[in-house]
């Protein structure tokens, strides 16, 4: 059995951990240099991830180093916080600087989609909300669960096209809007509508298929469209606590 190298310390004074308070922490592999996960707590919390038994991909690169005779090396980059809120935040801005892609973390910081990395452009947007009136027969979609600002176009058309549960309302609408926190994000004119899983797509519908949701065909829409909607606000469509994503607009 290989020795273990002594980067990660079995347990941290407590004295110490008093005085670190709330902090945000760092693991990274010695075999590359490269930052795998990023976590925030308070005491013992960044050591317990070494006794971890899950089977997570952060566990298995813990193994992996472990098998090498290495320890992670275990960084803490933000302490002294006085609240945990405050080191979610921290955390939050972290994972998205870095991107999920290069880390073992599942998902995002918290309230990363709201308050993490985000364009100058989107920002403005989103404070502003500056409001529109729809005036075309269309269907407005919110896709709050899905959207990122770094999605590309076609995960963007992806996520708005489907799958939901619409009647025959649908065959009334023009255009699509997928919305994101009340600013719409892209307009779509719909070609057709389709039974769910049934048309190529980059998200995986296939539980879905033979169902009673559905998915459109679209293209983007035209651009006197598109300037006169994309980054204005439509969330007035949407009464507080409706947790409906889809509005019809103009639809008899």
């Amino acid at each position: 059995m290989p020795l273990v190298d002594a980067e990660a310390p079995s347990a941290m004074p407590s004295d110490v951990a008093a005085k670190l308070g709330y902090y945000v922490y760092t693991y990274v592999n010695p075999l590359d240099g490269s930052i795998f996960y990023v976590g925030k707590g308070k005491g013992q919390r960044a050591l317990s991830h070494l006794q971890d038994g899950a089977v997570t991909r952060k566990a298995a690169i813990i193994k992996q180093i472990r098998k090498a005779g290495k320890s992670p090396h275990i960084e803490i980059i933000a302490h002294g916080l006085k609240t945990a809120e405050a080191a979610l935040r921290v955390e939050a801005a972290v994972i998205d600087a870095l991107g999920l892609p290069t880390l073992s973390n599942r998902i995002r910081g918290w309230q990363s989609v709201r308050m993490g990395r985000t364009p100058i452009s989107e920002l403005v947007a989103l404070y502003r909300r500056k409001r529109v009136t729809i005036r075309e027969p269309a269907i407005v979609i919110r896709i709050n669960q899905l959207y990122h600002p770094k999605m590309t176009a076609a995960e963007l058309y992806d996520a708005t096209r489907g799958i939901w549960k619409v009647g025959s309302r649908r065959d009334k609408v023009k255009y699509a809007f997928a919305v994101f926190q009340g600013i719409v994000r892209e307009v779509y004119e719909i070609k057709q509508w389709f039974p769910a899983g049934s048309t190529f797509t980059s998200r995986d519908f296939r539980e879905f298929k033979s169902s009673d949701r559905s998915e459109f065909v679209g293209v983007v829409a035209p651009k006197h469209i598109r300037r006169r909607y994309v980054d204005r606000f439509v969330g007035y469509l949407f009464k507080q606590g409706n947790q409906n994503p889809i509005a019809y607009v103009n639809i008899d």
